[in-house]
């Protein structure tokens, strides 16, 4: 939505560093939810459309939901805390995917066996490569590599655990990660986030 020349969704959710340092704190969340043009958005969500539905069947809607909300929000934190260019776009929250997508494959690679080896040396080169192209001016780096850590740490402590139920042919992969483990998860990953917000908040010039 636009007026008068103005783009008021992007006015009111950017990343930027002297708002939030004012009391904005939300925009440490929206910036996953705008993009700055329609190539922007299509890439990202043909990405989201790659990774999200595997993940999203492994680890259910909720887990996935918070998987994607903590990501963004880490990414838009390390690039507060890093970068003082505006930013915006769901590349955070993508990037926190790929990481927990990693961590997943890592965690379960005796129960995947030869494909999680080899999935996860494909999510390592394409991690690899996206950050190399993030150099480049004009693409918030900082913030896709603090999404993709969000992610392997929610993942690392909150993501599903598989093992294998069942007497053959009838195997059945069971998650044997507990509710309140994914709670505990959710709660560290957003304190460690929010308290480098703070420090980073009172320690700026």
């Amino acid at each position: 939505m636009a007026l008068l020349g103005i783009d008021i969704p992007s006015q009111l959710g950017l990343k930027v560093n002297s708002l939030i340092a004012q009391g904005q704190i939300w925009r440490l969340f929206t910036p996953m939810l705008l993009h700055g043009s329609l190539l922007h958005i299509g890439f990202n969500m043909y990405a989201l459309y790659l990774l999200g539905p595997g993940m999203e069947r492994y680890f259910g809607h909720w887990r996935f939901f918070l998987l994607y909300i903590l990501s963004g929000f880490a990414g838009n934190v390390a690039s507060f805390m890093f970068s003082a260019a505006p930013s915006l776009g769901s590349s955070t929250a993508i990037f926190g995917l790929l990481g927990a997508e990693g961590m997943f494959l890592y965690q379960n690679r005796q129960v995947l066996g030869k494909f999680a080896r080899r999935a996860l040396n494909n999510i390592i080169f394409v991690a690899v490569i996206n950050l190399l192209i993030g150099l480049s001016p004009g693409i918030d780096n900082w913030g896709h590599l603090g999404g993709l850590i969000g992610g392997s740490l929610f993942a690392l402590f909150g993501g599903p655990i598989l093992s294998v139920e069942g007497i053959f042919p009838n195997l059945t992969l069971a998650d044997k990660r507990e509710t309140r483990e994914v709670v505990l998860a959710s709660l560290v990953v957003s304190a460690l986030f929010i308290v480098l917000t703070t420090a980073t908040l009172y320690l700026r010039p």
